[in-house]
C-alpha cells in the first residue's frame, strides 16, 4: 500500500489490493430493492447492505485490510486501537484472523454487549474514562508496552481503500448508477467511497449524509479546513467523530456534496427501513436513506445506491421507544 507521503488520493490499484486482500475474509454483501421506497422517492434505490457483513457493519473492510497488510515484525508486536463502536469489534476479529493479538482501549462508558464482543473476538479490553484525553493517553500507554501497531479506525489509508471495497462491489452488481449516497463520520467510508466512484465509474457522483446536530464535514467543506465535532448529541452514534486530514483530503477534492439530517428524520428512515425491508439497520446507517424521505435530495428519475453502513443495535434501547446511550467510533 501507498505511503501517507504520497498524498491521499488513493489509486486504483491500492483500492484492487485491498480488494484481492480482503476477499476471502469479507462478505459480498447483497444489494436489495424496496418498490415501496422507489414509489415514495420516485427513484430506483439500490441498498448495498453492510448490515449483513462480518461483525455488523462495513468496517470489517478496513480492518482487515489494513492487519493484513503488515509485515511479519509488525505483526508479532500485535494491533492497538481506541474504540468504543464497530472499529473495536472489526479490528479484533481481523487480528484473530491473522493470528496477532489486538488490544483495544474501550471507555467505561462502552455498550457492555460491545465490549463482550471485541473478547469474544479474542482481543483484550484497557477500560479508560470516557475523554478523548483519557482515551489518547491509554493508547499511548498501551502502544510504549506492546510495541502494537495503532490502527486509526478511519485516518488511515489501508482502512480507506478497505472501506472503498464496499462501493466497489456496489458499482460491479449494479450497472449505470447516477448517485451514491453514504453516511460521514470519520469519513474513512465517504472518502472511500468517492475514490471508488472516482476510479470505476467517474460518471457516478458520490454525496455524503450527516446529521445536522453533528455537521462538522459539511461546516468543514463550506469553510474548506476541517472543523471540530464540539459535543455532538445525535442518535446516530456512530458519526460523532470529526474528519481526519486524510479523509478531508479526498472529501473535499472529490465529493459532490455532504447534506444534512435531522434527528426526526433519522429514527423515521430507520424505522421504515425496519418495517418495509425486514432488516435491522442502526441510526447511523439509516442517515443516507433520511436524506431521500425527508426531501433534503431529489433522487427523481435516478438510480441511486445507498451504503446501509451497519446493523448494530441495542435492542433493549430502540430509538422510537428512548435515546440511546452515545459512544465514539
Amino acid at each position: 500500500m501507498s505511503s501517507d507521503d504520497q498524498g491521499p488520493l488513493l489509486t486504483a490499484e491500492d483500492l484492487r489490493e485491498a480488494e484481492n486482500r480482503i476477499r476471502p475474509y469479507a462478505h459480498r454483501t447483497p444489494v436489495l430493492t424496496s418498490s415501496y421506497l422507489d414509489e415514495r422517492s420516485g427513484a430506483e434505490l439500490l441498498f448495498k447492505c453492510e448490515n449483513f457483513q462480518r461483525i455488523g457493519a462495513f468496517k470489517f473492510r478496513g480492518a482487515t485490510n489494513a492487519v493484513f497488510s503488515l509485515a511479519p515484525e509488525e505483526l508479532e508486536r500485535g494491533v492497538v486501537a481506541h474504540s468504543s463502536g464497530n472499529h473495536a469489534q472489526a479490528l479484533a476479529l481481523a487480528a484473530r484472523l491473522r493470528g496477532t493479538r489486538a488490544t483495544i482501549v474501550m471507555p467505561t462508558t462502552a455498550s457492555a454487549v460491545k465490549v463482550a464482543a471485541v473478547r469474544g473476538y479474542g482481543a483484550e479490553v484497557v477500560s479508560c474514562q470516557p475523554t478523548v484525553e483519557d482515551r489518547e493517553q491509554e493508547t499511548e500507554r498501551v502502544l510504549r508496552e506492546t510495541g502494537g501497531t495503532l490502527i486509526h479506525p478511519y485516518n488511515d489509508r489501508r482502512i480507506i481503500a478497505g472501506q472503498a471495497t464496499a462501493a466497489m462491489e456496489l458499482l460491479e452488481q449494479v450497472e449505470g448508477l447516477d448517485l451514491v449516497l453514504a453516511p460521514v463520520g470519520g469519513g474513512g467510508l465517504l472518502s472511500g467511497t468517492t475514490l471508488a466512484a472516482h476510479h470505476f465509474s467517474p460518471s457516478t457522483r458520490v454525496i455524503g449524509v450527516e446529521p445536522a446536530a453533528a455537521d462538522d464535514a459539511y461546516r468543514s467543506l463550506e469553510v474548506g479546513e476541517i472543523q471540530p465535532s464540539i459535543d455532538p448529541k445525535t442518535i446516530a452514534d456512530g458519526l460523532l467523530t470529526s474528519l481526519g486530514d486524510l479523509t478531508f483530503a479526498v472529501i473535499s477534492e472529490l465529493t459532490d456534496r455532504i447534506v444534512t439530517v435531522s434527528e426526526e428524520a433519522i429514527v423515521e428512515a430507520m424505522r421504515t427501513v425496519w418495517e418495509r425491508m425486514k432488516i435491522i439497520i442502526e441510526p447511523s446507517a439509516a442517515v443516507p436513506v433520511a436524506a431521500i424521505l425527508a426531501g433534503q435530495l431529489d433522487p427523481a428519475g435516478q438510480r441511486v445506491g445507498i451504503i446501509l453502513s451497519g446493523g448494530n443495535v441495542d435492542l433493549d434501547r430502540l430509538p422510537w421507544s428512548t435515546r440511546p446511550s452515545q459512544s465514539s467510533v
